[in-house]
């Protein structure tokens, strides 16, 4: 292996590179949100638009999923990204908190932290500061020979994440600023925060360069900005060129072209930037994350987030507009794409298989009996949805129902009948159903996490299925069954096993693959759910929008038979999707 030259990147009121001053024209592409056979395609985009450096999180609970099992290859090889960027000439910023944000499950934060009573997050809490450096005992031997000391690319890195807007526990973050230096890490850190006095004062430190977050006003914020980075630079290190969607937001979010390409334009005069996003990709799986202010908004499955590359990693007039306003302020390098990517519609698919969740429940979950219903962390389960079931052996009707202390969202059943939907605030409310029973007639509970907020003190409160208790009529209810359904076995499903309209159900489709290419899921007809290709999780699916349609990369599929199948929770199954060659987000 070639040995690269060793390097040096210091501040001293502004960025220098060996020993020259260096403007930083950096975008955001988050390889955990990027099938890693596109990797290059989006670097040398970033590239060819005339950006220097690409920046990134790093995901805790991507990369240690269980306690003490640690994940760095295929989509998750963080090193593989690294020195990629660094072939093709790009610099790189690292920003490997604990906590992201990032519109990501629990900001990044591993859910089997709520397993533990009393776990107070990102503080001087010794249990948590704990778990965190046996992460870091991990991470940061992968990534520490990746700085330009070492002859890596890496010239930044952050401590914390927009600490400002969480807490002010000064003591804390000089803890992770201590554990990162111990760790190896040698380059020069930044804290990014919102940009107000309060923000940036709670969420500094002294010594580390304080930079901020926004996508509007430039010289307004960089006065502000100012005033704490001791005459240091002034840096952008979220741009904010456009926005996330969530569930029923009325339609895709986009930001205003005009006003952001003047805001480039006066950063770089100014200063330095990282385009937030350059391509945001896709919340894959049940990882996208959710706010909580007046009501629960759990993000889509797109992070397309009218980024300067689309979703599928297309061009668009924001790219060519920013690559404009960046050729002001460097010579913009000729590169040449080398990563063939093309649109295909396979056509409309009709199910070649179905089968109930209640007549599969045997084949992907084992019952786990509790007297009291327990929430899915307890019970050593992070994602996805989780069953209750119990008997009604002394109940002889449901008069009156209520679920105590339960998130996100549940689907109710009588008897294998459909009773009740409840989502968000509508849990905390009591219902009437006034259902006669059969006597010893099951009560079924079907529980959503609809994605951890990922923002705000709600954090340490993320606990998903039910916490509480069930109370029906005027009594609680003892004696449950709990079944986890992380939906990770689906090969062990068996379409044999039976179905019954309008309950919850598994959906099949096959189809063949002569030329893989970028295609998009079309679910119109379809209620609400998830999709799986090839065991892969292609994330959430609901007919309330914004997303339409759901992204698989071409990598995702292979030559010859292929498969999809459908989980769907509230029985609106028309039994066809399709696989068309355009997106459609909103």
């Amino acid at each position: 292996m070639e040995q690269k030259k060793k390097g040096c990147f210091e501040i001293r009121g502004n960025f220098y590179l060996n020993g020259e001053p260096f403007q930083i024209i950096s975008g955001s592409i988050h390889y955990f949100r990027v099938v890693p056979e596109y990797w290059q395609d989006r670097l040398e985009k970033l590239k060819a638009m005339g950006c220097n450096t690409v920046e990134t999180y790093i995901p805790w609970n991507m990369h240690e999923p269980v306690k003490g099992e640690f994940h760095f290859e295929g989509m998750l090889d963080i090193k593989k990204f690294v020195l990629l960027a660094q072939e093709l000439g790009l610099y790189v910023i690292l920003r490997p908190s604990p906590y992201i944000c990032a519109e990501w499950e629990f900001g990044g934060l591993p859910a089997w932290l709520l397993k533990e009573e009393g776990m107070r997050l990102r503080a001087s809490y010794e249990p948590f500061l704990n778990h965190v450096r046996d992460y870091y005992h991990v991470l940061l031997p992968i990534i520490a020979p990746l700085q330009i000391n070492y002859g890596g690319p890496v010239i930044l890195m952050q401590v914390e994440n927009e600490y400002g807007y969480y807490g002010e526990d000064r003591p804390y973050m000089e803890q992770m600023e201590g554990l990162m230096r111990d760790g190896g890490v040698v380059v020069p850190l930044v804290t990014s925060d919102g940009p107000m006095d309060e923000s940036l004062s709670c969420g500094s430190l002294p010594g580390v360069l304080p930079t901020g977050n926004f996508g509007s006003k430039t010289e307004e914020r960089f006065q502000v900005l100012k005033k704490y980075t001791n005459g240091g630079p002034l840096m952008c290190t979220e741009f904010w060129v456009g926005w996330f969607d969530h569930w029923g937001n009325g339609g895709h979010m986009t930001g205003n072209l005009e006003e952001s390409v003047k805001d480039l334009d006066k950063m770089l005069e100014l200063g330095h930037v990282n385009i937030y996003m350059f391509e945001g990709g896709t919340n894959f799986g049940f990882m996208n994350g959710s706010n909580y202010y007046d009501e629960l908004t759990p993000d889509v499955t797109s992070y397309d987030y009218d980024a300067v590359l689309t979703e599928d990693g297309q061009l668009t007039e924001k790219y060519r507009r920013y690559k404009e306003v960046i050729g002001k302020y460097r010579e913009i390098p000729k590169v040449e794409f080398t990563t063939s990517i093309k649109r295909k519609a396979y056509g409309t698919l009709k199910a070649v298989g179905k089968t109930g969740l209640f007549q599969s429940l045997d084949l992907i979950s084992k019952p786990v009996k509790k007297n009291f219903p327990t929430p899915m962390e307890k019970l050593g389960q992070n994602y996805g949805y989780i069953l209750y079931r119990s008997p009604l052996v002394r109940e002889q009707s449901v008069e009156k129902l209520r679920l105590w202390e339960t998130a996100d969202r549940a689907n109710i059943f009588v008897d294998e009948k459909p009773l009740a939907v409840l989502y968000d605030r509508e849990l905390l409310e009591e219902i009437e159903p006034k259902t006669e029973l059969k006597p010893g007639a099951n009560l079924d509970i079907l529980v959503e996490n609809m994605g951890r907020v990922n923002f705000g003190p709600r954090m340490e409160r993320q606990h998903k299925g039910i916490a509480g208790c069930v109370q029906i009529n005027s009594h609680m209810h003892y004696d449950w069954e709990h079944y986890c359904l992380p939906l990770d076995n689906l090969d062990h499903l068996d379409f044999a096993r039976g179905w019954e309209e309008g309950l919850p159900a598994f959906y099949r489709f096959e189809f063949d693959v002569d030329e893989p290419g970028d295609t998009f899921l079309d679910f119109e007809g379809w209620g609400k759910g998830c999709a799986f290709l090839n065991g892969f999780n292609l994330g959430r699916y609901w007919e309330i929008g914004p997303q339409k349609r759901l992204y698989i990369p071409a990598p995702l599929l292979k030559k010859g038979k292929n498969e999809i199948i459908l989980f769907e929770t509230d029985g609106k199954a028309p039994e066809t999707i399709r696989l068309t060659d355009e997106p459609d987000i909103g």
